[in-house]
């Protein structure tokens, strides 16, 4: 870490490698961020609806436990967990790979700093860009039930967007982004360590993957733990 977040030594670069680092692990998430909240939403409303049958809870039920999901948990720990598979076993590939190439070594031998000029972009440009993934998936989730009030009789739309409105938190949305930067923060430093420090052949670099999403996963849940205390208490 002391490595990686030293002062750059040509800030033109690191800026350019920063904005390549958010088209590839940011804007290339977009896609199965929007498939994956689309369909959540969606089977969400559709078991919260089958499962609420007491006459006593309003109708509007449905729409605002939905959206009190999505906002609390899933749009920023269930995403992320679902991006350490994607974007942190990319990250450990591509720098183990480049470990046990030797690349990294050639730029030690030069005198450049390997870490931060490797590393560092990648951790800004997710922890950047993840807030747009967070709001994206927001979104995406809740169209997602909205189509199932379209699609099906099981609930109306204007009932569903009822519920969505009704006692909004506005404080749930930057709860969620909060925790989404700590999130990527993590998910990209572990995954660049796991890289980072791979020796060997390509089975090497593929256990290293591995390991990153494992444990950045797990730190992810134990975090979630503690900014939830600290954020909702």
């Amino acid at each position: 870490m002391y490595q990686t977040f030293a002062v750059p030594q040509k800030w033109k670069l690191f800026l350019r490698q920063t904005f390549k680092e958010v088209e590839k692990l940011g804007a290339n998430s977009l896609p199965i961020t929007l498939i994956i909240s689309l369909f959540i939403g969606a089977v969400m409303t559709m078991q919260i609806q089958m499962d609420i049958e007491n006459p006593m809870l309003p109708r509007y039920t449905t729409g605002l436990v939905t959206r009190d999901t999505l906002l609390l948990e899933f749009c920023s720990t269930i995403l992320c967990l679902i991006l350490a598979g994607k974007v942190g076993s990319n990250i450990a590939s591509e720098i183990g790979t480049m470990r046990i190439s030797e690349q990294i070594d050639a730029m030690d031998i030069m005198g450049v700093n390997s870490a931060n000029y490797i590393i560092l972009p990648k951790i800004a440009g997710f922890v950047l860009f993840i807030p747009f993934l967070v709001v994206w998936s927001m979104f995406s989730g809740l169209i997602g039930g909205f189509f199932v009030s379209l699609a099906t009789d099981l609930i109306t739309p204007s009932t569903y967007i009822y519920g969505i409105q009704y006692w909004f938190v506005e404080w749930y949305v930057y709860y969620s982004i909060i925790k989404s930067i700590f999130f990527a923060f993590v998910i990209a430093s572990v995954s660049s360590y796991y890289g980072y420090y791979a020796y060997g052949g390509a089975l090497d670099v593929g256990k290293a993957s591995t390991n990153a999403v494992v444990n950045s996963s797990i730190i992810i849940l134990m975090l979630n733990v503690i900014l939830t205390k600290l954020l909702l208490s």
